[in-house]
């Protein structure tokens, strides 16, 4: 498995920074803070946060949106649902499902910010891009505004720990 911690350039930092404005606005309205962007030619396709409290959809996850909006997108300007040139930028180290479905859509490199010990499916858990039944792999980069997508978490989860109190 291919993993780098990349130098902060501007194409890297600006994507990065977009999926974290995706991620506050989720935050704002009540859902786990973890945004999404695919880019395409570097133009944004499509972003969004966590949508699964907004529809009682544990699916909705900013990954799993801004794919299927992607695929729409391309559909209707007459190119493959296989997105090779597609690149995606997440806050969060993605879940074993959302980790599937970006090797499903064939994206071309998968960028994210924090780790995610407990759920993460590409450096933790499942290692979904390791496993020989895995058809496509991207090239994976970490720790890209790391300190601020894992900021955004550890505020989010302790502000709804201490209103349950």
């Amino acid at each position: 498995m291919l993993f780098y911690v990349i130098m902060e350039n501007n194409n890297y930092k600006k994507f990065m920074l977009l999926a974290i404005e995706e991620a506050k606005l989720a935050s704002k309205n009540g859902e786990v803070p973890v945004g999404a962007v695919t880019v395409y030619n570097s133009n944004v396709i499509a972003k969004s946060g966590n949508l699964m409290v907004k529809y009682s959809d544990p699916l909705m996850h900013a990954e799993m949106i801004v794919l299927k909006r992607s695929s729409e997108i391309l559909a209707n300007m007459g190119l493959s649902i296989r997105h090779e040139k597609l690149d995606i930028y997440v806050t969060l180290e993605p879940c074993a499902m959302c980790a599937q479905a970006i090797s499903l859509c064939r994206i071309a490199n998968l960028y994210y910010g924090a780790d995610d010990p407990k759920s993460g499916g590409v450096k933790y858990g499942s290692k979904v891009f390791e496993h020989s039944t895995c058809h496509h792999k991207p090239n994976v980069f970490s720790g890209i505004e790391k300190e601020k997508s894992k900021e955004l978490l550890q505020k989010f989860f302790k502000k709804l720990r201490n209103s349950n109190i």
